[in-house]
């Protein structure tokens, strides 16, 4: 399949392979329950440089039920000892917080989406104009919120996070199906955080070639280094948890850019998008004044008008003003067409 050439538009940006890479904030539970610090994220990311910021919409009650049994505890990891009721209610976003997020967002100029996690989380995302949606990796295979989500419309980004190839073509067939048509797949490895030796990156261009859709890469590894080489593997979107502070901890803090290498992320992913370009062999504009210090053939010994030129008499050197060296063989056994002096660039003109 050839690659998608039709730009997605979130809020006005076009997202694609002739434009930027578009970089997303990923908010999360980085709030810590506290209002005024996800209002002082979005500035942060703002001043960063990045497109959008992203939250998550859901309730404990939306994503689990209170349950103490063995299957409802997380044994291990960053979270090792929660239930997970307990996670969802440390972490969440409450659903009275949105508006005050959205029209901080809007102030400020950066854009505002959020994944939802069920369809009381779609109504209230619609409520606010929310102009894209993102579906999570674990939501990645809970085909009727995707459906819901489609029939809004909007662009949807979907993370294969732990999506078998299966499981990302009923992802991708349910959201066209139902009213989808700007679809952006985000590589994903679900590891909290991922070594970059497990990042495979070279799934992103697969994902594209598969599925015809724009690609892009949540990307949970420690650092910028594994997302801005996305970029030269044809990812057109980086997500990337964001904290104000990995000291004031959090569920998700420890994996999570602070803002001075959010704004390096900004940075650094443009300059590799605008270094990939287009295959070519066309000098470049930069090298054109070097030019000059390419090799050519120079005479290296006077030569008086009618004297054989032998090699004691012309040199491959810099600088390039000189025939190119290749007309080294042609130029030996020449005879000068006048008196020529040492220093002087080969012409034809000055040989017959």
């Amino acid at each position: 399949m050839e690659k998608p050439n039709k730009a997605v538009i979130i809020d006005g940006r076009p997202i694609g392979p002739e434009h930027p890479p578009y970089i997303i904030a990923e908010l999360s539970a980085n709030h810590n329950g506290d209002l005024s610090r996800a209002l002082k994220h979005i500035e942060a990311a703002k001043a960063a440089g990045a497109d959008a910021i992203k939250i998550q919409t859901y309730t404990a009650d939306t994503m689990t039920i209170d349950c103490d049994k063995p299957n409802f505890k997380i044994k291990g990891g960053l979270w090792d000892g929660y239930s997970l009721y307990q996670l969802y209610q440390e972490a969440h976003t409450p659903y009275e917080w949105h508006q005050a997020i959205f029209d901080k967002a809007h102030e400020l100029g950066i854009t505002c989406f959020s994944s939802p996690f069920d369809e009381t989380a779609v109504d209230l995302l619609e409520s606010l104009n929310a102009p894209a949606y993102k579906i999570a990796s674990f939501e990645a295979v809970d085909l009727p919120l995707i459906k819901r989500v489609a029939e809004t419309g909007k662009p949807m980004i979907i993370s294969t996070g732990m999506a078998n190839l299966s499981e990302i073509e009923e992802a991708v067939t349910t959201a066209k199906e139902n009213g989808c048509s700007d679809i952006i797949l985000l590589h994903c490895i679900s590891g909290y955080p991922v070594p970059a030796e497990q990042s495979h990156l070279s799934t992103i261009p697969d994902l594209a070639a598969r599925f015809n859709v724009l690609t892009g890469l949540s990307d949970h590894t420690l650092g910028t280094t594994v997302a801005v080489a996305s970029i030269a593997l044809g990812a057109n979107l980086i997500e990337k948890h964001f904290t104000l502070s990995r000291a004031d901890k959090g569920p998700d803090s420890s994996f999570s850019l602070e803002p001075g290498e959010l704004k390096t992320l900004c940075q650094e992913t443009k300059i590799a998008w605008q270094a990939i370009g287009k295959a070519g062999y066309e000098r470049k504009p930069v090298e054109e004044a070097n030019l000059t210090f390419r090799r050519s053939l120079f005479f290296v010994k006077d030569a008086l008008a009618g004297e054989t030129i032998t090699p004691q008499h012309v040199r491959r050197i810099r600088p390039g003003q000189g025939l190119a060296p290749k007309f080294y063989d042609d130029v030996i056994g020449k005879k000068a067409a006048k008196d020529i002096t040492r220093g002087t660039p080969v012409s034809w003109e000055l040989l017959t």
